[in-house]
């Protein structure tokens, strides 16, 4: 890292201060991007071996506002949670709670209402075909939820988090509803959220034409998943161009 770049980056006596500023820039790109939706949706990350205390948005806060600072720190086996006076979403918690009691190596949780990757979900079939090499990327690797039970607050938190337990799976298709991403970091989810909604969009245009699809055999398929998979240093390089955007920009994501 340059000296410049080092002097760009202010002190501070916030705990997990780099997670947040990570977490902090994915909340307002996905804004810039407009696949957040109003002042709902909510990313995760934890902070801790367990992955049971975790940084996630303030209630009802517009993903192009969001800082370092405002992000809570939460402990996902609390019960009084929802008590306190800087209490959660309750479906935030439910959903994301859930996950990272029971998912550990879903260090990082995304999940948004994304409009491509919700209208696969809205299909009769949402699963994603590998017709390109985005598509392809996720073969293999992402669950459909087909028993939607309503808002995700604890009982259906508890339920989504049985379909991530296979480490291979790292993005869910929440059936009726949107999408949910899991990753090692920020900066690795939020690529694969970004590349997810791309591969939809590509899929759900495709099927606009009415023409038939030019689909990967499973062995091309899944050869590109595992390439991609193991493709270096993409997703963090994606993370530190968009925080030296914003680091010009907007930099009150970093306060």
């Amino acid at each position: 890292m340059s000296i410049a770049r080092l002097q760009k980056e202010p002190l501070s006596n916030l705990p997990f201060y780099a997670e947040r500023v990570d977490l902090a820039c994915a909340f307002r790109w996905t804004a810039r991007l407009n696949m957040h939706e109003a002042v709902a949706n909510h990313f995760s990350l934890a902070v801790n071996d367990d992955g049971t205390r975790f940084l996630m948005n303030p209630n009802q806060v517009h993903f192009s506002r969001i800082k370092a600072s405002d992000l809570l720190l939460i402990d996902a086996n609390d019960p009084a949670t929802l008590s306190g006076p800087n209490a959660p979403d309750p479906t935030a918690w439910g959903l994301h709670g859930a996950i990272h009691r029971n998912v550990p190596h879903a260090r990082c949780v995304m999940h948004v209402h994304s409009i491509h990757a919700t209208v696969l979900a809205s299909l009769a079939d949402s699963r994603l075909p590998p017709i390109d090499q985005n598509s392809a990327t996720f073969f293999n690797r992402h669950v459909v939820d087909a028993h939607y039970g309503g808002l995700a607050f604890e009982e259906e938190g508890e339920r989504c988090s049985q379909l991530l337990t296979d480490p291979k799976v790292k993005v869910m298709v929440m059936g009726n509803h949107g999408v949910l991403v899991i990753g090692d970091t920020a900066a690795d989810t939020f690529n694969r959220m970004f590349y997810f909604e791309r591969a939809a969009e590509t899929y759900i245009k495709a099927l606009w034409t009415g023409r038939p699809l030019r689909t990967l055999s499973d062995a091309i398929a899944e050869k590109t998943a595992a390439e991609a998979n193991n493709y270096p240093g993409q997703a963090e390089r994606h993370l530190a161009e968009l925080k030296a955007i914003l680091d010009e920009q907007e930099p009150a994501y970093r306060n």
